[in-house]
């Protein structure tokens, strides 16, 4: 029992990331119908921005995942601004062009960084809890708490504010959306930088708990895209779902079949996949190819 509910705390903790890691993708396609390939290599910039901040600058840990999630809001906004000409003309080229700025940022990241990476000591420096016999790692807590915040604040964002509801609008309609008045263009730009911010965050958290290196991104932007499709794609609450149960398959995956866990996980999630095309929260979505 108790090997379970150890592996049980390790899925929630990573599949709190992977949760962070998809709605990124969603709102994203929620928003523009376009799947982000560069959304893992975000990811992976965050990682190392806020581990090099909080490491060699000696800045506060969440004070590094913060100026993380900001730079990488602004790679989010570069990269729709260079797609945007490119919108309800040649969906295939946008898409073409997120793998395109997913391959730079990998090479650049090797080349500023270069492509051993390093390891990141846990800011917590509190011990394990000990509920019964279980140990509980005092940064799991954390990572968990953050994302809850996050996830939080981001459906305070979408249901309450101004540009949260046009967010929500241009993703029912964009013709009608845009004969109100919306401002289109600013939506898909806030919905980038909001998903690249959800990147930085779910990097910067998990760095203590991998080893970051530049080739990060595509196992972690793997896991996310499969745990958005897990949820149901363009769903807020089906990424949150996707995500802890794409985490706790992995966990207990890795328990009982270890280096056979990643080809064990990616069976399952096929096989759930094809009895359910849609995931467990599937819903409409914008469509602009």
């Amino acid at each position: 029992m108790q090997v379970f509910l150890q592996t049980l705390i390790g899925g929630v903790t990573f599949g709190a990331v992977y949760a962070l890691v998809a709605m990124g993708f969603s709102i994203v396609y929620r928003t523009m119908g376009l799947v982000n390939f560069a959304h893992g290599n975000v990811v992976m910039i965050g990682a190392y921005a806020a581990s090099n901040l909080y490491m060699f600058a000696k800045l506060p840990f969440p004070v590094a995942v913060a100026v993380a999630i900001a730079v990488t809001g602004l790679i989010g906004l570069v990269i729709e601004r260079v797609l945007r000409p490119l919108e309800n003309k040649d969906f295939d080229l946008m898409l073409i062009g997120t793998i395109g700025f997913g391959t730079v940022l990998e090479a650049g990241a090797i080349r500023v960084f270069g492509a051993t990476g390093h390891a990141v000591p846990s800011p917590v420096a509190t011990a394990p809890l000990d509920v019964a016999g279980i140990k509980i790692p005092t940064y799991s807590l954390v990572v968990i708490g953050v994302a809850a915040a996050a996830t939080v604040l981001l459906g305070m964002f979408l249901q309450r504010t101004k540009r949260g509801a046009a967010m929500q609008a241009v993703a029912m309609d964009h013709e009608a959306a845009t004969a109100v008045g919306i401002h289109v263009g600013r939506s898909n730009a806030m919905a980038f930088a909001i998903g690249a911010g959800l990147a930085a965050l779910a990097g910067g958290l998990i760095g203590p708990m991998l080893y970051v290196s530049p080739t990060m991104g595509g196992s972690l932007g793997i896991k996310g895209f499969a745990a958005a499709i897990f949820g149901g794609f363009g769903s807020m609450r089906g990424a949150i779902a996707g995500g802890m149960a794409f985490g706790l398959l992995d966990s207990f995956a890795a328990g009982h079949f270890q280096e056979y866990s990643e080809l064990v996980t990616f069976l399952v999630f096929a096989a759930i996949v094809m009895v359910r095309p849609t995931g467990i929260f599937g819903e409409t979505t914008v469509n602009r190819a």
